[in-house]
């Protein structure tokens, strides 16, 4: 996540009979909260669902073996490839309680290690191969392309990436499948910077359908920002007027529900301390994605929905704040609807 942590023949080749826990894949609600997963944490996404009382997870991340790999893997570990069939059990577990997920790629790590899939393999075919694997085992509807750090300016990559998606998209409408996209991509307090404007414009270029952008509102890293649930909203509504551009003959409610919003709840890594996030920041955001027929919310990450750690910047488990646990999860999870 932000700023840190996150060819026919070979399409047939990585396709597989699907699963159980892809059986009848259904879309997710029209609006949803669905707080990122840490996938190197030990908890189950069941048990987690169970204990924080949400039921959309977005699983973070996948990505490739090596920098010429096309082999997806959780956290790129050789031993939790796509093909292992990791979380399939799990997700089945979690829909059986009401739940589902999105399957999300790349992620800090990845994009700048040179191991997101669409900077590390060559072939578009392949990496459509690849998504269609994912849907296709997990019987996922929705794929969350986490796009920052150095994938933000490799032209090549955001063309292949966005050339496969085209594929997927095709193939999707062939099979009869539903396959959402979300671009997750680091913002400005004003919308969209001009290296996440450049993939949305290279989509469109592709052909692409786009269904949500994501904004990560937070590490602005702009010396300034420090009402964070006033930066987040300026952020979406800057990120409005910029699709109202992109997209001239969608209406507003087609506009609005484009709009995603990523909270990091607590402190983040910015080193001055300045940019914190606090409950009524995320009610803030809660109150106006209502209020505007916003399509998704989301949180890095479930795992630190808590205030074990108060004072530590940008813990993996815990927000460095004084809260209750789930006390961000609690709020927003009544959004999805």
């Amino acid at each position: 996540m932000a700023r840190r942590l996150l060819a026919a023949a070979a399409a047939a080749a990585l396709l597989v009979l699907p699963s159980p826990a892809a059986a009848a894949p259904t879309a997710l609600p029209a609006r949803v909260f669905a707080p990122y997963f840490e996938t190197w944490q030990p908890e189950t996404l069941a048990g987690m669902a169970q204990q924080s009382g949400a039921r959309y997870f977005t699983l973070a991340f996948l990505e490739t073996l090596s920098r010429t790999s096309c082999t997806l893997a959780w956290n790129g570990e050789k031993a939790r490839t796509v093909a292992s069939n990791a979380y399939v059990d799990d997700i089945a577990a979690l829909r059986a309680l009401g739940g589902d997920v999105v399957a999300s790629f790349g992620g800090w790590s990845a994009d700048q290690g040179g191991t997101e899939i669409g900077d590390s393999c060559q072939d578009p075919a392949a990496i459509a191969a690849a998504y269609e694997d994912v849907v296709v085992r997990l019987g996922v509807t929705r794929l969350d392309m986490d796009i920052e750090g150095r994938s933000l300016t490799k032209a090549d990559g955001i063309d292949r990436r966005n050339k496969a998606i085209k594929l997927l998209q095709d193939w999707a409408a062939a099979t009869g499948r539903r396959v959402d996209i979300v671009y997750t991509v680091p913002t400005s307090v004003t919308g969209l910077e001009p290296s996440g404007l450049a993939i949305l414009q290279n989509a469109l270029a592709n052909g692409v359908r786009v269904d949500v952008v994501n904004l990560m509102v937070f590490d602005y890293y702009d010396k300034v920002t420090t009402d964070m649930g006033a930066a987040a909203l300026s952020a979406a509504q800057g990120l409005y007027n910029q699709l109202h551009t992109l997209y001239p003959a969608k209406t507003p409610a087609q506009l609005w529900a484009m709009v995603g919003l990523t909270l990091l709840p607590g402190i983040d890594d910015y080193p001055k301390k300045t940019e914190i996030t606090y409950l009524p920041d995320a009610q803030r955001m809660l109150d106006f994605a209502r209020a505007n027929g916003i399509g998704e919310l989301s949180m890095w990450a479930i795992q630190r929905d808590n205030g074990g750690c108060p004072g530590v910047t940008d813990s993996n488990t815990c927000s460095g704040i004084v809260q209750n646990t789930w006390d961000f999860t609690h709020l927003l999870t009544p959004f999805t609807g």
